[in-house]
């Protein structure tokens, strides 16, 4: 169904559910400008802003080089995320050799995926590998740092959305690729705009967006914790649907 919608676009729900994470990412960015909660913190909502970019210039083309933009910028941002957890506190540890290393080992997978070996089972190790990593450090920064019992049900609550928007919209990737036909199928007997309904593959995109958006809200949230700042801020909703981080509003004494 290329071009079905746009003649300009080659698959339109595709490339426009993209704008899900777009939104959600610079809101992070700015939250994160905004109280000045480091360059760390800034950095993955930036990796989250490029993936939402890179996967509407892939579905917006369908070419090599921006399928390209769309798969090796996931790996990046959970590097990027890696770094921040074992970074967490203000005092850097480890120096430039720490991000020196993540980005030679990028930079490593990255090569190897352009020119060596060029198969998509080879990225989702290394993207798994990352992520794993990245989710094992920041469940021991977790567990490791000191905060009151409503910050950590906060916690507990955006790591639970975050987890069912990422498999929730992993369901809906699965869907549709089995049910392909089927569902194009559907789509032509509804017609527009109820197709668009149908389009399993942009909420894959939705989904996965909100998911990421809370899994960072939770690191986000996470690292003020850990300095001793998650007094002041929490998760809040923009026009009720989007998330961000945003300072608490001072309790009315009468």
């Amino acid at each position: 169904e290329n071009y079905a919608v746009s003649n300009y676009i080659a698959e339109f729900w595709n490339t426009l559910t993209n704008a899900a994470m777009i939104l959600l990412a610079a809101l992070g960015i700015y939250s994160s400008i905004r109280y000045r909660h480091g360059k760390r913190v800034t950095a993955m909502y930036v990796g989250m802003l490029v993936v939402g970019c890179g996967s509407a210039c892939f579905h917006a083309t369908l070419k090599y080089t921006t399928q390209l933009l769309d798969e090796l910028p996931m790996l990046y941002l959970c590097a990027i995320a890696l770094y921040s957890f074992i970074e967490i506190d203000k005092k850097v540890q480890f120096g430039v050799w720490l991000p020196t290393s993540l980005a030679a080992f990028q930079l490593t997978i990255t090569l190897t995926y352009l020119f060596w070996v060029q198969n998509p089972i080879f990225h989702q190790i290394a993207f798994a590998a990352t992520a794993i990593g990245a989710a094992v450090v920041g469940c021991n920064r977790l567990y490791t740092t000191n905060m009151s019992s409503g910050t950590r049900r906060a916690l507990f609550r955006l790591h639970l959305l975050g987890h069912l928007g990422m498999w929730g919209g992993f369901l809906a990737w699965n869907i549709d690729n089995v049910f392909c036909h089927n569902l194009r199928s559907y789509r032509g007997y509804v017609g527009t705009p109820l197709d668009a309904l149908l389009q399993l593959h942009g909420w894959w995109h939705i989904l996965t967006a909100y998911g990421s958006a809370f899994l960072l809200l939770w690191a986000h949230l996470l690292r003020l914790a850990r300095l001793g700042h998650d007094n002041l801020y929490s998760a809040q909703y923009f026009m009720g649907v989007f998330p961000y981080v945003g300072m608490k509003q001072p309790k009315k004494i009468d």
